[in-house]
């Protein structure tokens, strides 16, 4: 068995490079994941290791948004047509996650004795939880197009 090397004039047999999902307007959601992973995070490991008892769906959930965000980010990250796809439907499930916790919040508030990251909309996240998985939407189907 034989393994052909590319040829490096022509590039024939070499495997085509990840289209980068960080150019532009990427960079920055990149960032701002980076930051809702890190508050997300942060927040639900504080309140799961001290006051679990209180609110222990309110803490599962923000645990979860935080699992997730890291997920999107690692995926805008990685780049390539795979993780594009990967991201887009996380973003989906998160933008159905923050507007079902939204509403719910709203609707029966003493199910959640505590907020989440996705409690109101992401009020106590100045509504980022609700604004950037819909601009990583957009973005990521114009990455798709870029192809």
């Amino acid at each position: 068995m034989t393994v052909t090397e590319p040829d490096k004039n022509t590039g024939a047999d070499a495997a085509p490079a990840r289209q980068k999902l960080i150019a532009g307007p990427g960079i920055l959601l990149v960032w701002l994941y980076g930051v809702m992973v890190v508050g997300a995070v942060s927040r639900s490991a504080v309140q799961i290791s001290t006051d679990f008892h209180k609110a222990p769906l309110a803490y599962t959930l923000s645990a979860i948004a935080g699992v997730v965000y890291g997920f999107i980010t690692y995926s805008l990250v990685r780049g390539g047509d795979t993780a594009r796809k990967a991201a887009l439907v996380c973003c989906g499930a998160e933008l159905v996650g923050v507007l079902a916790v939204g509403a719910w919040t709203l609707a029966e508030p003493s199910a959640f004795p505590d907020a989440t990251v996705w409690s109101d909309f992401g009020m106590g996240y100045l509504f980022i939880p609700v604004i950037l998985p819909v601009t990583a939407i957009f973005w990521l189907r114009r990455a798709r197009r870029a192809l």
